[in-house]
């Protein structure tokens, strides 16, 4: 199961892929929402290896996720690999300039089933999926708003 969608954003392509590739700043917003988040890499710099596991509950139940960095290439694109129970998924980012100022940001995500339970889970998203699809865009496009804004906020305190 996919889902995608694509927000522009007014910014140069470098400093949006700064911005999403601030991935201290993810952990802890992860931790400010109740989730566990521990790095299991040594890497000091960004880069493909980096690697994090999560604990956090959803749907009322206790979950763990294992995700990891497999390509990193600055300032255009990434793609996170991750798993969870019976789970697998790719989340890939690609950043087009459109302009010096004007950035599209493109998100995929995919999830695969790997057991049975798995696949029952992702049958019941099927049957949501126009509303699911409806969230995550409103999800990506409520990020690019924010990140616009800070971004701007940052051009003009300098």
């Amino acid at each position: 199961m996919k889902f995608s969608t694509r927000e522009d954003i007014a910014a140069p392509v470098a400093e949006v892929f700064a911005a999403v590739s601030d991935f201290e700043s993810f952990e802890r917003a992860a931790l400010r929402r109740g989730a566990e988040v521990s790095r299991t890499d040594r890497l000091g710099a960004p880069g493909p290896g980096m690697a994090w596991d999560c604990a956090f509950t959803f749907r009322g139940k206790g979950r763990r996720l294992s995700a990891e960095l497999q390509q990193y290439d600055a300032p255009e694109s990434m793609i996170v690999l991750w798993s969870s129970s019976g789970l697998v998924g790719t989340l890939a980012l690609d950043l087009v300039q459109l302009s010096p100022r004007q950035t599209r940001m493109m998100l995929q995500l995919e999830l695969k089933p790997r057991t049975i339970p798995a696949r029952l889970f992702v049958q019941s998203l099927r049957l949501a999926k126009a509303s699911l699809t409806k969230r995550f865009k409103r999800g990506v496009r409520r990020f690019a708003r924010d990140l616009d804004g800070r971004l701007s906020d940052a051009r003009h305190r300098v």
